[in-house]
This record gives C-alpha cells, sequence and structure tokens, in this order.
C-alpha cells in the first residue's frame, strides 16, 4: 500500500517529501518497482550489447574500407542490435559501399 501511495504522490509531490514519509525499504517490497527496476536493467544491458556490437561493426567497416560515407555511418548507427549481428555477418560478402548500400536498404 505504501508502495503504492509512493508512486502515485510521485505524480504531484516532490522526491524530497516523498522520500522523508515513506521509506525506501517498503518501496523496494513494491512489484511494481521490482518490475521498474528490471525492465530498467534489462534496456541497459540491451543498450549496451548494441554499443558493442556497433563498435565492433564499425571496426570491421574502418577496416575494409578506410572511410565510410556519412549516409552509410548515419544508416548503421541507426540499426537494432539484430540487424547489427546480422551486418556483421554479411560483411564476409559485402566487397564495396555499393553493395553495402544495398544490404542497408534492404534492413530498414
Amino acid at each position: 500500500m505504501a508502495a503504492s501511495a509512493a508512486i502515485l504522490a510521485g505524480l504531484v509531490l516532490g522526491k524530497g517529501l516523498i522520500r522523508s514519509v515513506l521509506r525506501e525499504d517498503v518501496m523496494k517490497e513494491s512489484v511494481i518497482y521490482q518490475e521498474i527496476v528490471s525492465t530498467a536493467e534489462e534496456r541497459g544491458r540491451d543498450l549496451g550489447k548494441r554499443e558493442e556490437g556497433l563498435s565492433f561493426v564499425s571496426r570491421l567497416l574502418k577496416h575494409r574500407f578506410t572511410e565510410l560515407s556519412p549516409e552509410l555511418q548515419q544508416q548503421i548507427e541507426n540499426l537494432s542490435l539484430q540487424s547489427l549481428e546480422e551486418l556483421g555477418e554479411a560483411l564476409l560478402d559485402v566487397s564495396s559501399e555499393a553493395d553495402l548500400a544495398a544490404w542497408l536498404q534492404g534492413h530498414r
């Protein structure tokens, strides 16, 4: 009940006032609080994996092409983790920027 009150109070009251009234240990017992924390941690892990994938693919592309056009670089930076992984495999067959552009066109 206290956790629910804290969530609702957060809509209209300041953080300091809520913390002075409701204890942190009570909040941590809340199923909703635990779900929020779990979801945030999962998103953080996914973002970290995506950043690692982007870094790896960027290094491979730099090795293959030295420098890419800003347009192609932007398209690559906007890829999902799954598409980055697929691009990593596709780079075995990509031999030109035109091939890369065609691959990216098919994976928007």
